[in-house]
């Protein structure tokens, strides 16, 4: 086949995420399409893959493109003429204790809310469908009758062959040398035979995709890992119709594969493989055996599967998948290069997530924007920091073994800690602080009591940090408490037009006197929520963003490509110039007042100000704002001045009842104020009418990105669908909700929980989450139905609203 010299899309990589990525394409009309494999198609981990098709993933989206696939891969061979052995054979998960039992069966709940099928089977069930199994120390298991499992390298050809049927050019061994970039955009590919021009490409190439990219400083972090099963002689008897099994506390997987009987794992402590750079012939290769390392599991399998001990192994496989640092995948337009997307890093979920993958990446790729929110797999969440060899390395080892692990909430990374640290690090270890991660970050969770070792015992219940938090939560709102924010990203936005720039790109007006802050988002086009920020107007030409550790990477990529080329503005991206303190609670005021000799005030420092004050030897930004619901400041701090800074307010704090606090302290003080976190409560799908967030959106300004969207929700009236504040009954004794349980009214699923946490101060079990009623959600819905939070299967009693339940008027913020 010859090679043109344009397209309107490439695609380097031929596994199932880039046929099906050039499949769905074409599907959308889109056929001017050239995908280019180095070698042949499904050569370097599709061919070795498991093949299962599960469908529940961890939010409603993810779930969604999960059911597409499954989906999708019953229709392919009818489509197609080309086989892909897809069979929906269901799934088991066994639990055989407490812990394991909770967490599916919240599995299970969540399942309901998604409209899935997921049921909870006792252990003579399972053995109904798994003769097989020994199951005497069962509790129970959850039947998943719509999952299954598909050939890999089958699925993969038949999608190959529907985009050729469509006219897309798939070019066998042809390799993609580098990729062309010309003033920051993309512009094609070179190839040893020359150039291919395009205006979009997308990196699909599996484990070489880090490096690939790399040498056009694009970051996708990810690592490839080895990744072990066998595959028994036949075994008579042994059902074509037994479904997938899944036995999570014993790191194993069971399916039936052509008469026999196919175990893999995901163990605790995983190999990283090619960290020095994966072959570049590595073609339909495997990896060098490793019975030691794989031999725990097939203990565990034997005493589960006793048949296996009888049974002869045919295959012991090892071949390489690729994880990347928080094991979700990498997908979308990247933050370095306009037009270059990517599908890569897929944990070994890569099957079952390939038909939503190249549906999704399609429509992203023809629209510009994503079809749904994915904020759980976009590529721009990630630090550039991620692509660090060693680092990668070292959290592999765990990563592929978090896969089976317990998903306990707030969960803490054990391996390549230590990456960021605030100048206050070691002050805030020898206070007690047990540190916790964000995007690297670490940062106090809690601060232990004294004499106290500080850790975690985890559970879906109170965990043993609870009395912890509590203290900290009271002492704020009884004294003073001093919290590390130095995560925070800050942005410097610059220029004659930065003022206009900025208020375009935000919904608030931003256009205010010097020594504001502004409360605001950045909305897209939809009228969606693409960033959460606070914005401070520092002098007529330039303005401070702040926002999340974990929007860093996205939100300047945001900013960046929203300012007009052609006006005077410039955006840097200062975080790391900058420290952040956050002072919260009603002895903050006295504090900085005999700190700095200044008058903080109401009348002379009222709410959302911000000035320049003196404490210590150092000169520091104090701005009004909390996001604990206290009276407070934010101290921004220039990092080198920040331990002078830092000592001076331990030194007074002293006499004003100072005391440290940590982030799970923070989260349970903000779900009392209703505060909503970016990712979890609102999104690029909800706007801020549906938020409750339409007080920071200044409807009178002739032009900002989202404002004829935004108009045009204003006109329909009350929103249908809302975001709530929930209280569930029975004040301790009620469960903890964290995220996606459903929320019932009058018998009936009506929404779902975003986020969660218990209210100390309130002494009550919260939760945040959308409802929806076609009428439009007002008070009059939410005061006259029976509303119920099913958690674990079971219903709970809850009190919804739409103010928030600590200080609705806010009181005590502009006290």
């Amino acid at each position: 086949m010859s090679i043109p010299d344009r397209a309107e899309v490439v695609i380097v990589g031929g596994g199932v995420a880039g046929c099906s990525i050039a499949y769905h394409l074409a599907k959308l009309g889109i056929t001017d399409v050239v995908l280019c494999e180095r070698k042949q198609l499904t050569c370097g981990t599709t061919w070795h893959a498991a093949g299962l098709v599960t469908q529940l993933r961890a939010t409603r989206n993810m779930t969604e493109l999960a059911k597409y696939t499954g989906e999708l891969f019953l229709s392919l061979e009818d489509e197609t003429g080309q086989a892909t052995g897809y069979k929906q054979n269901g799934s088991l998960r066994l639990a055989s204790n407490e812990a394991r039992f909770e967490e599916l069966k919240r599995g299970a709940s969540m399942a309901r809310n998604f409209g899935l099928e997921a049921h909870v089977v006792s252990p003579d069930e399972v053995k109904e469908r798994w003769p097989l199994a020994e199951t005497d120390d069962l509790l129970g298991a959850i039947w998943m009758p719509k999952d299954g499992q598909v050939n890999p390298a089958d699925v993969t050809m038949a999608m190959a062959k529907g985009a050729r049927q469509k006219g897309v050019r798939i070019l066998e061994n042809t390799a993609v040398q580098r990729i062309l970039v010309e003033n920051g955009k993309v512009e094609g590919v070179v190839l040893d035979e020359g150039e291919i021009r395009a205006k979009k490409v997308v990196i699909s190439g599996g484990m070489w995709s880090r490096d690939f990219a790399a040498e056009i400083g694009v970051s996708l972090p990810l690592h490839a890992a080895e990744h072990f099963y066998i595959v028994t002689e036949s075994m008579p008897g042994l059902s074509r119709d037994l479904p997938v099994m899944f036995v999570a506390d014993e790191y194993s997987y069971f399916k039936e594969d052509a008469g026999k009987l196919l175990l893999g794992c995901f163990e605790p402590v995983a190999k990283p493989w090619g960290q020095d750079g994966i072959p570049a012939d590595f073609c339909f290769d495997s990896l060098p055996e490793d019975i030691d390392h794989f031999e725990p599991v097939l203990e565990m399998a034997v005493a589960r599967v006793p048949a296996l001990a009888e049974t002869g192994i045919q295959l012991f496989f090892n071949g390489p998948e690729s994880f990347t640092p928080d094991d979700r995948y990498l997908l979308g337009e990247t933050a370095e290069v306009s037009g270059l997307f990517c599908a890569c890093g897929f944990n070994s979920v890569g099957i079952l997530s390939s038909g939503g993958v190249g549906k999704a990446l399609a429509a992203w790729i023809r629209d510009g924007h994503a079809p749904v929110e994915l904020a759980d797999v976009d590529v721009r969440r990630m630090q550039p920091f991620q692509s660090n060899k060693r680092y990668l390395y070292d959290r592999t080892k765990e990563t592929l073994g978090l896969l089976y692990q317990m998903h306990w909430p707030n969960r803490q990374y054990e391996t390549a800690r230590g990456v960021r640290r605030s100048p206050f690090h070691e002050r805030l270890l020898e206070a007690g602080a047990f540190m916790t991660e964000a995007a690297g970050y670490e940062r106090p969770g809690f601060f232990a009591f004294e004499g106290e070792t500080p850790s975690i015992e985890y559970s879906y219940g109170p965990q043993s940090w609870f009395p912890n938090a509590a203290h900290e939560s009271r002492h704020t709102a009884e004294k003073v408490t001093l919290f590390d924010q130095s995560c925070y990203a800050q942005f410097h936005v610059e220029g004659r037009d930065a003022v206009r720039e900025l208020n375009r790109i935000c919904a608030a007006n931003i256009d205010v006197p010097v020594g504001k802050l502004v409360y605001t988002q950045w909305l897209n086009e939809r009228g969606g929520i693409e960033a959460d920020v606070t914005v401070t107007r520092l002098s007529e030409t330039s303005f401070l963003v702040v926002t999340i550790a974990g929007s860093q990477t996205r939100d300047f990529s945001w900013l960046r490509r929203r300012l007009d080329p052609e006006a005077q503005v410039f955006a840097l991206d200062v975080s790391s110039g900058s420290v952040i303190l956050g002072l919260m609670g009603p002895n903050s005021r006295d504090l900085l007042q005999a700190l700095s000799g200044e008058d903080f005030s109401n009348a002379a420092f009222p709410f959302a100000r911000s000035k320049e004050i003196e404490i210590g030897y150092g000169r520091v930004r104090a701005s009004r704002v909390t996001y604990v619901g206290e009276l407070g400041w934010e101290l921004l701090i220039p990092t080198e001045f920040a331990a002078n800074v830092f000592e001076a307010l331990i030194e007074e704090g002293a006499n004003h009842g100072l005391a440290h606090g940590g982030y799970f302290a923070i989260n349970s003080m903000r779900m009392e104020k209703g505060y909503r976190h970016w990712g979890h409560d609102i999104g690029e799908e909800d706007n801020p009418l549906q938020a409750g967030l339409s007080f920071a959106v200044d409807f009178d300004k002739p032009d900002f990105i989202g404002r004829d969207a935004m108009l045009r929700a204003r006109e329909a009236g009350t929103p249908t669908r809302r975001l709530v504040q929930i209280r569930l009954d029975g004040g301790g004794n009620a469960p903890l909700v964290y995220h996606e349980e459903p929320i019932w009214r009058d018998g009936a699923i009506v929404g779902s929980v975003t986020s969660g946490g218990y209210g100390h101060r309130i002494g009550a079990s919260l939760g945040m989450g959308y409802v929806s009623c076609p009428e439009g959600v007002t008070d009059a819905f939410l005061n006259s139905g029976r509303f119920e939070v099913e958690v674990a299967c079971e219903r709970y009693g809850a009190h919804v609203q739409l103010q928030a339940f600590y200080d609705p008027a806010g009181d005590r913020i502009r006290a």
